[in-house]
């Protein structure tokens, strides 16, 4: 009995220890959720500001860019996967990796060749567990992505997307991008975008009768105003990615780990009612086999009289 109440004292100081550590971790992710929502938001006008200066550009313009021209018969995607770099995020990267071979199934289904690229260890151990060809990773900024990394993720897949057939890149037709959208902090969903070529939907609706068009003038010209507008709008949609995951992230591992001191309160709870109920049942004993000693005392001193 005393072994098992020994036993169930130090389950308890361990998972005491486990809550302090969860509960620590909970409050850090509530801290930096406003940061990247913050971040988002700051990111805001200037991609609101730049989608609309690539709709003029597209709707008022005839010209025929390379990001926004559909290739014939397209057969290889490149599909960028956004995970995590750390876990302890409950299902936020199992669901992101689902959606991809969601994606990824159709893709193949159409007759086109998938290429792979990931953000995130979660992502590339996922892929290198089951021997799986990866293009490029990058990792490190799950949870605070800057506009560099966007930056750098967004340069790579234009090369691909731009180079040559006779070119030493690999070349692709579409690219798409998996990630998790931040609707709320209770819900976070995985969302699958077809980033190039590029779709601008806004200003695309008929005007309205006697409604007088704006006049644009590009300079130089529409050419250069779109090899200059489209590659910083690719980058910005990546960056607009990265800034939803991190948030998504962050609400997944506070709501994971809130989750996880509540069932350590839980099971300390059991422990200590447990735990009670052993020390009582020893202290139960005790006194009977004090008890029955006495009374063996005294019936062995009755009969030697």
């Amino acid at each position: 009995m005393a072994a098992s109440l020994r036993q169930l004292r130090g389950r308890i100081r361990s998972v005491q220890s486990i809550k302090k550590i969860t509960r620590a971790m909970e409050l850090i992710a509530t801290s930096r959720i406003i940061k990247a929502q913050q971040r988002a938001q700051a990111a805001a006008p200037y991609a609101r500001e730049l989608t609309r200066a690539v709709s003029a550009v597209a709707t008022f313009s005839n010209v025929e860019h390379p990001l926004t021209s559909e290739k014939d018969n397209p057969k290889t995607a490149a599909v960028l996967v956004v995970t995590s770099d750390r876990g302890l995020a409950g299902a936020y990267s199992s669901s992101v990796l689902r959606e991809s071979e969601r994606l990824a199934e159709k893709l193949r289904s159409e007759g086109k060749e998938v290429r792979t690229y990931v953000t995130g260890r979660k992502g590339v151990a996922y892929f290198h567990f089951r021997r799986r060809a990866i293009v490029d990773s990058w990792t490190g900024f799950s949870d605070t992505p800057t506009y560099d990394d966007a930056r750098v993720i967004a340069d790579a897949l234009l090369e691909t997307f731009l180079a040559e057939e006779e070119s030493d890149v690999a070349v692709v037709d579409e690219v798409h991008v998996v990630y998790t959208r931040f609707v709320s902090m209770l819900r976070q969903q995985p969302t699958t975008i077809r980033l190039l070529p590029l779709e601008v939907v806004e200003g695309t609706e008929p005007p309205e009768e006697h409604e007088v068009l704006p006049l644009y003038e590009f300079e130089p010209s529409a050419a250069d105003v779109l090899d200059a507008l489209l590659p910083r709008y690719v980058t910005s949609r990546i960056y607009f990615c990265l800034l939803q995951a991190s948030a998504s992230e962050l609400a997944a591992r506070q709501r994971a780990m809130k989750s996880a001191t509540d069932n350590a309160e839980d099971l300390i709870e059991k422990l200590s009612r447990t735990a009670n109920q052993a020390r009582q049942a020893g202290i139960t004993q005790e006194i009977s086999e004090i008890v029955g000693g006495v009374n063996a005392l005294a019936d062995a001193t009755a009969g030697s009289e």
